[in-house]
């Protein structure tokens, strides 16, 4: 394809960073947003993987705690969410696809725990959260380090860690470039590299062997090679 026609589906303000980062050689930027793609359905399909096991974990240790419709439970009058105003949007959340799948009749807890989105597993962990749920969600975590005067690796901690996680899907979700050092256009896949050594240091201190559970599926390091061969 010629690059004016590239730049006309994409549109030029799109490219301008590509065509920049690549000092004008529009072939070699048409092929870098195309790598992009590439580490982007790579970087994606881990951040998919990694939720689901994250969600899998709460969903344990909460059903343990308080039974197979603790979600539900929690938005209910006297649950958990139901009264505190600092959790509205958490609740409202839930609450929303609740009532959905009620209308629908089609409730059940995995239907209501797969409707909800990677921000609502992430506040699980916010400080109000975290104690309104009963301050037992560090336990998903056996693995981790212990906390000591330097660092606390409590659920603020925790928290912090799957927000830059939540920023990485939100970026991808909006076509959002992961291949430049931000806010210039230089070519770096630091970014990406991080999040993916963050996702693979959870991994490990919820007690699960990343490479294994992602093997065949792996390839963001490859990704990220060929970007910075370009």
């Amino acid at each position: 394809m010629k690059y004016s026609d590239f730049e006309e589906a994409m549109s030029p303000e799109r490219m301008r960073k590509y065509v920049q980062a690549c000092s004008g050689d529009t072939k070699r930027a048409m092929t870098l947003y195309r790598y992009n793609l590439k580490l982007s359905q790579e970087m994606f399909t881990f951040v998919s993987c990694f939720e689901v096991a994250l969600r899998n974990r709460i969903d344990k240790q909460m059903t343990a705690q308080f039974g197979g419709d603790w979600l539900r439970d929690a938005i209910l009058p006297k649950g958990a969410l139901y009264y505190d105003h600092r959790v509205d949007k958490t609740r409202k959340i839930i609450e929303k696809a609740y009532n959905e799948l009620m209308r629908s009749n089609a409730y059940s807890h995995s239907k209501l725990l797969s409707e909800m989105e990677f921000g609502v597993w992430k506040y699980m962990f916010s400080n109000v959260v975290y104690a309104l749920m009963g301050q037992i969600l560090l336990r998903i975590f056996p693995n981790k380090p212990i906390s000591s005067r330097q660092q606390q690796y409590d659920n603020s901690y925790i928290f912090q860690e799957l927000d830059y996680i939540n920023k990485l899907r939100n970026r991808i979700a909006h076509h959002d470039p992961i291949c430049f050092s931000r806010p210039t256009a230089t070519i770096d896949t630091s970014y990406a590299l991080n999040q993916y050594n963050r996702m693979m240091k959870l991994f490990q201190w919820m007690g699960l062997d990343g490479a294994s559970l992602m093997f065949g599926l792996d390839h963001v390091n490859d990704a990220c090679s060929k970007i910075m061969c370009l």
